[in-house]
């Protein structure tokens, strides 16, 4: 800690002293018994502080501040709604495309691609406006506006009666998804260092969660006239719209997340604002905890600094990868198994995706932090990276065994299948990994939002073009029976081979165990 110099330093207590003896009382029980012995003498005072300041390691954690356990519910709940509104359209999205644009079905990989292409690039190209709205008029408004604007082009997506009209309405969804910029902020707002990966775990988790129950919902609602013909049947406004059943009901869902963060949640704005010391006055007073380091100049400067590079690269290419999986496996599911695929109904691709959700979910809140704490986030970064090629080739293994069309090779299939994709899913993982990696890189506190911004940006990027680019050449290398109809995995699997040696690169930076340094500090003193 930092003490600010006086002229009079005799004859009163500087605010960065009256700082430290503060702490001195909060920490050593006897001192707190009788604060007045402390503050009425400045030459006890500072042979207090001097003796504390001794014994004090260089590195100190943070306020052991609890996370406000509604607040970070509140947001868990309303980050749900992006991933239901995104995936559940995945089980139907293939049929809609061909019922509404008439195609043949090697075709429909690209219109579907397509369509969630333009909904990410929307996203992306807003995603600034909205953050610089929440810095503008707070957090709490903009984060409820955009659920509204969710809730409501989600639920006019399934009225929709030609591809222009999906294409129109998706991204009229994409305008509208700034929910995760702004509570990533207020995340962090609600916490402390010490408590932020905690947070963010949840965080993660809420966003898989939203993985699952998407399809779920999609799948179990999609078409209700022929799959409840007992209920739906004969109901002409279901018959007319198959698809309207499902979006209403996530866009009802969207609306339980405007009521709660309308009603509950806290705006974080205030709480960021962090007063600027007065240069000409060396004994103003500066709210504690309020960053000392210099900004770097320039995104650039900040992309030079020590081991942010390639870690942003790895954020990248993990999330090119997963990206490029989750674009292709809903067509690989749903295409027949003749031509490589599981041939699944939409029920099926449902169940599966929301297998997938909810095993990509015990991964990261139940396993991961066990395996970080042992191996360290570069360890688990490349083990999934060991572990990505042998995934890749997991569904095409899979089809062969269908492909063989008999009642024992079916029954194996099914067998087989929900184990490997469960163990699978583990390569989940490095998601979570980069993101930790990222924040340990960052060269200063400062920087980690700007540091997030460039991640985000290379998120909502890749996720515009990875969904178009990969169905394509899925719809491609089935059309053609290149490589048997398994050309497209046998390129992520060369794609996931680079992020295995990719991860060998990583930096010592963003192995740091913030505890380990701590007690090694204190062994020093």
């Amino acid at each position: 800690m930092a003490f600010t110099n006086s002229s009079n330093d005799n004859n009163k207590t500087s605010n960065d002293e009256r700082v430290s003896i503060e702490a001195a009382n909060e920490t050593t029980p006897l001192l707190a018994a009788s604060p007045v012995a402390v503050a009425s003498d400045s030459v006890v005072a500072e042979a207090i502080i001097e003796e504390n300041e001794s014994h004090r390691p260089l590195l100190q954690k943070p306020e052991d501040k609890p996370l406000p356990k509604l607040q970070i519910f509140l947001l868990c709940y309303a980050r749900l709604i992006e991933p239901i509104a995104f995936f559940s359209i995945f089980p139907y999205i293939n049929q809609m495309v061909q019922e509404n644009g008439h195609l043949e079905e090697a075709d429909v990989g690209f219109y579907a691609g397509l369509i969630e292409s333009l909904f990410s690039l929307t996203q992306m190209l807003v995603m600034l406006a909205w953050g610089r709205a929440a810095d503008r008029w707070g957090r709490k408004p903009v984060l409820v506006s955009s659920l509204v604007g969710i809730a409501i082009s989600t639920s006019l997506f399934g009225l929709a009666h030609s591809i222009w009209q999906m294409i129109v309405l998706r991204c009229l969804a994409g305008i509208f998804a700034g929910t995760v910029v702004t509570i990533r902020t207020m995340l962090a707002e609600h916490s402390t260092p010490h408590t932020q990966a905690r947070a963010f775990s949840w965080f993660a988790f809420s966003g898989n969660m939203g993985l699952f129950l998407g399809p779920l919902v999609g799948g179990a609602l999609a078409d209700p006239a022929h799959q409840y013909s007992g209920t739906f049947g004969g109901i002409p406004f279901f018959e007319k719209y198959p698809y309207a059943l499902s979006s209403i009901v996530v866009g009802c869902i969207g609306l339980t997340a405007v009521a709660s963060s309308a009603l509950f949640l806290e705006e974080t704005l205030h709480k960021s604002k962090v007063p600027k010391p007065n240069t000409t006055n060396p004994d103003s007073e500066v709210e504690a905890g309020a960053p000392t380091e210099p900004a770097l100049s320039s995104t650039l400067d900040l992309l030079k600094a020590p081991g942010v590079g390639i870690v942003l690269y790895n954020y990248g290419h993990a999330m090119l990868l997963g990206f490029a999986y989750t674009a292709i496996v809903n067509v690989f599911w749903f295409t027949n198994p003749k031509l490589g695929g599981f041939g699944f109904s939409s029920l099926q691709i449902s169940l599966f995706m929301g297998l997938t959700g909810l095993s990509q979910a015990i991964w990261l809140l139940v396993l991961f932090p066990p395996l970080q704490h042992r191996f360290g986030t570069n360890g688990v970064l490349r083990a999934c990276g060991i572990a990505y090629p042998f995934f890749m080739v997991i569904m095409p293994f899979l089809n062969l065994i269908l492909y063989q069309g008999t009642r024992a090779t079916e029954i194996v299939f099914f067998i087989l299948a929900p184990i490997l994709v469960i163990l699978g899913s583990g390569v989940s993982m490095a998601f979570t990994g980069v993101q930790l990696a990222l924040n340990d890189v960052s060269p200063s506190p400062m920087t980690l939002g700007t540091l997030n911004a460039l991640a985000l940006t290379i998120t909502s990027g890749l996720r515009a073009f990875c969904p178009v680019l990969f169905a394509s050449l899925f719809a491609v290398s089935v059309k053609k029976q290149l490589l048997f109809g398994y050309l497209i995995w046998l390129v992520l699997a060369i794609i996931a081979v680079g992020f295995t040696v990719s991860t060998r690169f990583l930096p010592a930076a963003s192995e740091k165990d913030y505890d380990r340094v701590v007690e090694e500090d204190d062994d020093e003193n």
